[in-house]
């Protein structure tokens, strides 16, 4: 079974396998990060000829350079030559200012020792090699994080150990956990390599990490990189260079020569606007737009069919490798196209909570990789968004998973009550770990009143101040307001706002439905469609009725996910009747116990939330997709023919929800002005 906590690079053998088995064993008991390497990862030019030591990186412990039989004057060459090459990859990514160079270090942060039995209790060599010094701690972790490749913004993190809450989890070193390291650097035994988990697990920084390792290591490789959405990959074709200067890839990017960055369909006309039209390009195949009757499921199901008997070794492949985001977007036809045309490795990245209202999440997901800690959110916030998600609180739940759905999702399960009460847990993670040691609640439910439209407002003030109160050092764009509901309401609320917020704080407002970036120093407020791959410190949500649609729901666990520190979750009392007492008194038992309890449902009860749930989304009409996001944002009955007109002439027999919805709120504002 896959142990998250430990990570075994360096080859295993007769000498070190029982210190290797001690090891792995510990980390899964005592739930510790640990990582066995023999050299630094990241860059295939540190290597060495001595093969008998292994390399410990264990947070707040020292570094632990072991032998392991070796001659004891080649082992202290392989030392020199580990600190040496150290010392240059702190220099290469800038941590020397923070670190120090190796005569400051090297004594204090690295020990190096010969191999006995007697090392086998871990327990012992933990204890013996623990730091004890703050700064010292943060320096060895920053160590760890350039020796696995989990390199930090050294801006970000500083070289100061930090006072207050907000500055601890916002300078938190983020190192990668065993599943993480070995997606990045194991390599592939098949051709599709599967990475699943929750939204925040850091699935598109791995795409990202594996991307630069193809780039950099298969120097004449063809590489895509792709998602369904225009909008994302518009936004991940301008984060790539920058990840790579980050990373300091000396290659140049040969943008349509190596590497693309496109949607999945793109356009007949340019055959570098997307996997589907380059591939139809490449082998010569029928190119079919969108309509009713070609899905993008179908059309690649009929690409695949024109390809059935052409030999594509003879022909060539499309491309060496291709990486795909937010998989739960596509059809299987699709990742079968791509395998088809790809040499080597398919590697496909999805958000299981995405398919959480299907049949049976397990039977359709078996990832190579299942990431199931989000390191994004607070295992508190996350367990409540869950549950609001998922209608835990509630009779009759919307959803309800089983054993290994919930392992699959990252939740420890315990039964009470012969079976009846679960009591569901999540492992802690480092990056809250300074908040454990607060009295500190991750999420806020805050009631406000529907007979007053400016009381949402009047309360998000008080929020704000109150932030800002308890953080001295938050920064206008530490927040994120977020309005779930699109009605004409909220665009106004936000306008206000734009005027409020700049009174009472000085702060300018970014109005991110308008902007569609999150811009530095400003306060950031948005719709729902703006803020996939965000996070904020602290976020605001806002909803007046939490209603029983999947999509609303999602819409609602989505957001909620978006913080790090604390949700404030705004919405009606008087809309909510009955709900609110469900959700503080769940929110409450998440609070004081730091899990869920919650009831299972009956068979019959289980039966009727998949007849109530399960639809198919391709089956419904361009009209009827239509009129349901007319409902989704209460637009007036004697209007939506106009509206469907218009939407129906700018952008087409398209499904993309966010596209209409933009086009229908957008004219709706018009109309709704000039009147």
């Amino acid at each position: 079974m896959s142990n998250s906590f430990f990570f075994l690079q360096a080859d295993k053998n007769e000498n070190n396998s029982d210190f290797i088995d001690a090891l792995e064993e510990y980390t899964n008991s005592h739930k510790k990060q640990i990582y066995v390497i023999d050299r630094p990862l990241g860059d295939s030019k540190y290597s060495y000829d001595f093969r008998c030591a292994l390399i410990l990186l264990i947070p707040d412990h020292k570094i632990i350079l072991m032998n392991f039989g070796g001659d004891t004057s080649e082992f202290n060459e392989f030392t020199e030559d580990f600190i040496e090459d150290l010392g240059s990859i702190s220099d290469k990514f800038r941590y020397k200012n923070i670190i120090g160079r190796p005569r400051n270090w090297r004594d204090l942060l690295i020990i190096s020792v010969q191999y006995d039995s007697s090392l086998l209790n871990i327990g012992k060599l933990l204890t013996e090699f623990r730091l004890n010094n703050s700064l010292d701690k943060k320096k060895c972790e920053l160590m760890i994080s350039l020796l696995t490749g989990s390199i930090n913004d050294i801006e970000k993190v500083k070289g100061s150990v930090p006072d207050n809450i907000l500055d601890k989890i916002k300078q938190k070193i983020q190192l990668f956990d065993g599943d993480q390291t070995r997606f990045v650097y194991q390599k592939p035994s098949k051709k599709r390599i599967t990475i699943q988990g929750l939204s925040g697990t850091g699935k598109t920084e791995l795409l990202l990490h594996k991307l630069k390792d193809i780039y950099v290591e298969h120097k004449n490789s063809k590489v895509i990189f792709t998602c369904h959405n225009k909008i994302l990959a518009d936004s991940m074709r301008k984060r790539i260079p920058d990840f790579f200067n980050f990373m300091k890839v000396e290659e140049q990017i040969k943008w349509h020569e190596r590497l693309w960055c496109v949607n999945a369909w793109g356009s007949q006309s340019n055959k570098d606007s997307g996997v589907y039209s380059y591939i139809c390009n490449f082998y010569k195949l029928s190119f079919y737009r969108y309509s009713r009757e070609n899905s993008f499921k179908r059309i690649c199901k009929i690409a695949l069919d024109e390809m059935a008997g052409l030999d594509i070794g003879q022909h060539g492949y499309a491309f060496d490798y291709i990486l795909i985001d937010e998989s739960q977007d596509f059809p299987k036809s699709f990742l079968k196209l791509c395998e088809k045309v790809t040499k080597n490795t398919v590697y496909v990245a999805g958000d299981i909570f995405q398919s959480i209202f299907d049949d049976n999440i397990i039977s359709e997901i078996q990832p190579d990789y299942l990431l199931s800690k989000c390191y994004r959110t607070d295992p508190k916030t996350l367990m409540f968004a869950h549950a609001l998600g998922m209608g835990l609180f509630e009779t009759p739940k919307l959803r309800w998973l089983d054993d290994r759905e919930w392992n699959a999702c990252g939740y420890i399960v315990n039964k009470n009550n012969h079976g009846r009460e679960y009591v569901l847990t999540r492992e802690s993670l480092r990056r809250f770990e300074d908040l454990d040691s607060e009295e500190f609640d991750s999420v806020n439910v805050v009631k406000t009143s529907r007979e007053r439209e400016e009381d949402a407002e009047i309360k998000i003030i008080e929020i704000i101040k109150n932030i800002v109160s308890e953080n001295p050092t938050v920064l206008p764009d530490d927040i994120g307001i977020i309005f779930i509901d699109n009605t004409k309401n909220t665009y106004l609320s936000a306008d206000n706002l734009e005027q409020s917020i700049p009174r009472e704080f000085g702060w300018k407002v970014n109005k991110a439905y308008e902007s569609k970036v999150k811009i530095e120093d400003t306060l950031f407020v948005s719709n729902k469609n703006n803020v996939k791959g965000l996070e904020f410190p602290f976020v605001i949500c806002v909803t007046k009725k939490i209603n029983n649609s999947r999509n609303f729901r999602n819409a609602l666990y989505m957001m909620l996910t978006r913080s790090f520190i604390k949700t404030y979750l705004l919405t009606s009392q008087d809309s909510n009747l009955g709900l609110i007492d469900k959700l503080e008194d769940g929110l409450r038992v998440i609070n004081s116990d730091g899990c869920l309890k919650i009831m299972a449902p009956s068979k019959e009860e289980k039966e009727l939330i998949k007849t109530t749930i399960t639809y198919e989304e391709e089956s419904i009409s361009y009209y009827d997709f239509v009129y349901g996001i007319f409902d989704d944002l209460g637009i007036p009955l004697a209007i939506r023919k106009k509206l469907y007109d218009v939407a129906k002439n700018i952008v087409g027999d398209d499904f993309d929800y966010e596209n209409v919805q933009d086009v229908i709120t957008f004219n709706y504002d018009k109309m709704c002005k000039l009147k």
